[in-house]
């Protein structure tokens, strides 16, 4: 009763305030609706296409400017298109071939005119198939030998180096059970629940964990290697995301940590497990860098602009830009001149990506097209329609987070080796999301630091096309018995398979 009574009194007083917070929740919870049900790409209808065309044009009259662009890179992002017939893929020749030839009945290949068949020929037809996985004991065995007057002792070779000393795990299963909890996303409940019913084998999920923590210990020398020649590059991109950890220490819920990604632009990542997101964390982490960042505008990135000296941000056209459609999703439709300057800026640097430019190529191709003149354009737009706006508005909103964020989003200019958003490092991201859609919390807070170091490991090779299984299988066999200033030839972007590997 007493908060309708207050939100009487309220209605009273300022009419007006209650109805822009009414619609600010109506907007927000149209939002919540969409990325629950609704779908999740950013894409304009042919309707909407059509009249961004239109308001581009008698915008681009306003301002005095002739569109800087060709009108042909206004046409749709996915226009319709006859698909061609998809072609069968062939076998893959490497793979192992297991013959099976099957001979007609003895009576089919006698004639009872003239005798035995003489074959003529034979038709072949091909399949894919499996199989199934299956554990084995190794065993060892080192023969003794000493000789009859007992004065020259016994010899016995050497025992190989194990990759857990004093364990019995093997190498084959080490990478099988980091591969499917980290590049699968199978929890180890699952996996304890495979080997039981597959297998007839009891492994339990502790020992698993133990296993994993140990091998994670192995490769974190590689990810403090990949992280010294990382800073080197003076450019890095970063960003967060939220994972749940069960917490001893509190009761009754799960705690919230947080994974952070730092990567360089079709390189290396690492993770970084932190149970906050304040800024200690990415302060520890970047000190003593000097360059770079790209990021979105949370607090935190501004701040180690300001506190880390030799600290340049970037910012994220990406994340201006998804504050735009969502605008135009709640009716205003002054956000499509928007999307389409962005998009004009988008179809450059796809022209770039797609004839694999140089990073001075990529810098002059920006030029060529005008590219600045499309963001002062944005710039003056946004600045006559904010004082029109609802500061808690969508529309509001996205002019002020692309106002506030200008200089930032703007810098990428300034060098073809900049990205125009922080895209990259977001992609990075999505396998831990999605393994947390699976696996849902680590088990507590000491997980966290080992789940990093194997995502930076499988994501670094996936990012440059390198089989994680043929990459885990061959450093995890040559790291127990390497010096620790011969590591840094065994990160992602120095090694070589064995076949290939001269060393």
């Amino acid at each position: 009763m007493e908060r309708r009574e207050q939100l009487l009194r309220q209605v009273q007083e300022d009419p007006s305030a209650l109805v822009d917070r009414l619609l600010e929740l109506e907007a927000e919870n149209a939002e919540l609706k969409r990325q629950l049900f609704g779908a999740k790409a950013d894409k304009l209808s042919a309707e909407q296409e059509q009249q961004m065309a239109q308001v581009v044009g008698d915008l681009a009259e306003q301002i005095q400017r002739p569109p800087p662009v060709s009108a042909e890179i206004l046409e749709q992002e996915n226009p319709s298109k006859s698909r061609p017939r998809r072609l069968r893929h062939p076998i893959p020749a490497h793979l192992e071939t297991l013959t099976t030839v099957l001979e007609p009945a003895p009576e089919e290949k006698v004639c009872p005119r003239c005798g035995p068949k003489r074959r003529i020929g034979e038709e072949r037809s091909e399949r894919i198939d499996l199989i199934p996985a299956r554990l084995v004991r190794q065993v060892t065995v080192r023969p003794k030998y000493a000789c009859h007057c007992g004065q020259c002792g016994v010899a016995i070779a050497s025992l190989p180096v194990s990759l857990i000393p004093q364990s019995r795990l093997g190498l084959g299963l080490a990478v099988f059970i980091l591969l499917l909890r980290f590049d699968d996303h199978v929890a180890y409940y699952s996996l304890e629940k495979i080997f039981r019913e597959r297998h007839d084998v009891i492994i339990p999920r502790q020992q698993m964990v133990q296993w994993v923590e140990q091998i994670a210990l192995l490769l974190l020398g590689l990810c403090q290697a990949m992280w010294e020649e990382m800073k080197k590059g003076g450019y890095l991109q970063i960003d967060e995301t939220p994972v749940k950890v069960l917490d001893p220490e509190i009761k009754g819920k799960a705690a919230t940590g947080y994974l952070w990604f730092y990567s360089v632009p079709h390189g290396d990542v690492i993770v970084e497990f932190c149970s906050g997101r304040g800024q200690e964390a990415p302060k520890k982490r970047l000190a003593g860098f000097q360059g770079t960042i790209q990021s979105d505008a949370y607090d935190v990135y501004p701040c180690l602009e300001r506190d880390l000296p030799g600290l340049r941000r970037h910012g994220c056209l990406a994340h201006s830009r998804r504050k735009f459609y969502q605008a135009l999703r709640q009716g205003q439709p002054e956000a499509i001149w928007f999307i389409g300057q962005m998009r004009q800026l988008y179809r450059i640097e796809d022209r770039a990506r797609e004839q694999a430019m140089s990073w001075a190529q990529r810098h002059a191709l920006r030029v060529e097209h005008n590219a600045r003149a499309l963001w002062e354009a944005m710039r003056k737009r946004a600045e006559e329609l904010n004082p029109k706006l609802l500061p808690k508005s969508t529309l509001g909103k996205a002019v002020h987070y692309f106002l506030n964020e200008y200089q930032p989003l703007t810098r990428y200019l300034e060098g073809g080796q900049f990205e125009i958003d922080n895209n990259l490092v977001e992609n990075a991201i999505r396998p831990s999301c999605v393994g947390k859609k699976r696996w849902l919390f680590l088990g507590h807070p000491e997980a966290g630091w080992r789940s990093a170091v194997i995502y930076s490991i499988i994501v670094s090779c996936r990012r440059r096309s390198i089989n994680p299984q043929e990459y885990l299988t061959d450093v995890l066999s040559r790291l127990p018995s390497m010096k620790a200033s011969e590591v840094k030839n065994l990160v992602p972007a120095c090694w070589k398979p064995k076949s290939t590997d001269t060393s």
